[in-house]
């Protein structure tokens, strides 16, 4: 982040379209804070939560998709998202994710994605950086 072309900030406001949960398969990384986070916000056991919603793509672990690609916790009915509170930092950090905020380029292409961004309040520079931050500390963690 050297050349932090959105040093004034940029806008976002998410929608609630669930576009970010929903979609071309992908991965939703989760180590193991978070698992222990999600099984006890639905009130599992680590052990069987992981048996039943997470699976390894490689060395590292990933929430279920539906087969059409949509996260495991997304709710079509209400669009949204059955363990927000417990969501992952993946989930948490976006669209301010370090390949989105790499160039001007970049964040234009999230936002033709992302309803949400580009719209609403100006985000300061230094959650961006915050968040920037907590996403790598935990693919680090991955």
């Amino acid at each position: 982040m050297a050349d932090e072309w959105w040093s004034s900030g940029l806008r976002f406001k998410c929608s609630g379209c669930g576009d970010c949960c929903t979609g071309e398969p992908g991965a939703i990384w989760v180590n193991e804070d978070e698992i222990a986070a999600l099984a006890a916000h639905v009130g599992e056991d680590r052990v069987e939560f992981e048996r039943r919603y997470v699976h390894r793509k490689g060395l590292r672990r990933t929430l279920y998709e539906l087969f059409d690609g949509d996260c495991i916790f997304f709710d079509k009915a209400t669009r949204g998202c059955r363990v927000y509170a417990a969501r992952p930092v993946q989930c948490r950090t976006f669209p301010f994710w370090e390949r989105n905020v790499e160039s001007p380029q970049a964040w234009r292409e999230t936002c033709e994605e992302c309803p949400g961004s580009g719209e609403g309040p100006l985000i300061d520079p230094e959650e961006i950086r915050r968040r920037v931050r907590e996403t790598r500390r935990a693919r680090t963690k991955w």
